[in-house]
């Protein structure tokens, strides 16, 4: 036994000191979650997607009447630009975009902030929106049009309602994050309630509410399609209907193009206020 002893208390040494190599340099693991920019892999995909698209037109392989080409996509753009039926179905359009959307965000910007700040306008505002919100705006066109008649005023109502809601729902969601030890923080030091509501709710519910704006723009987008093809006659809603009635699939799909080149431009904005709004995140 002594022995056995003396020879694992020699051994133990030279464990350790083989053990002790100095620090070793360990792998960060924590860039799970860290977005990466990938938008030369998403710009070559599409690229890609477009060029196969082409050449299967070209080879015959599909039939023109049901897919058409990229290249006579770009051709019915290029010749609706020339002759000027673009820029009247697209004005047309974006004025009633703007309209319904400006007029349905300040609603909902006021409505959102006065169920977060408001127990009365919560308790009554929340009923309202959660038995409303779920109807589909597009059905209530009919009755909007006996109400306001035939003209713009429908269009731009049906649009308004829908980004309301949406608009509302994301305000008041917004400030109920904004952490409740900030505002109590702001009332121990007597800071007014305005002051309050400019300094700490807005910004903290700021990320909530321009995240709204990006869906009620596309809430915007298509609703006024489908107001434009239920009772238009310019519009980019009433074209794609139209070319679809005549099967101009060329024509419906570069109709298609604009609507989705526009939801582009709209985010690119929506991209740039975040920058400059949220630029202390």
């Amino acid at each position: 036994m002594p022995s056995a002893r003396c020879s694992m208390l020699e051994r133990a040494p030279q464990q350790t000191l083989g053990d002790e190599s100095g620090p070793r340099p360990v792998a960060f693991r924590g860039a799970g979650f860290m977005p990466s920019d990938g938008r030369a892999s998403g710009w070559i995909a599409l690229v890609l997607v477009i060029a196969l698209w082409q050449f299967a037109g070209s080879a015959g392989w599909v039939s023109p009447l049901f897919l058409p080409a990229p290249s006579a996509i770009a051709v019915a753009i290029y010749k609706l630009a020339m002759t000027g039926a673009l820029w009247q179905h697209v004005a047309a359009s974006v004025v009633r975009i703007g309209s319904g959307w400006l007029l349905g965000t300040a609603a909902g910007v006021i409505v959102g902030f006065a169920i977060g700040l408001s127990t009365l306008a919560r308790g009554v505002g929340i009923t309202f929106i959660s038995a409303l919100f779920p109807i589909p705006k597009i059905a209530l066109l009919p009755l909007l049009i006996l109400w306001l008649g035939i003209g713009e005023e429908p269009k731009i109502a049906t649009i308004a309602l829908g980004v309301f809601f949406s608009t509302a729902i994301s305000v008041y969601s917004g400030v109920d994050a904004v952490p409740r030890n900030l505002i109590r923080m702001a009332q121990s030091f007597n800071v007014p309630f305005h002051a309050i509501v400019v300094r700490v709710i807005w910004p903290g519910a700021l990320p909530s509410i321009l995240a709204g704006f990006r869906i009620t723009a596309s809430v915007a987008l298509l609703l006024v399609v489908s107001a434009e093809m239920i009772g238009a006659q310019f519009g980019i809603g009433a074209f794609v209907l139209q070319a679809g009635n005549l099967m101009q699939t060329d024509q419906l799909l570069a109709g298609v193009v604009i609507l989705s080149l526009f939801g582009l431009a709209v985010g690119k904005a929506i991209n740039v206020l975040e920058a400059r709004l949220l630029h202390w995140r």
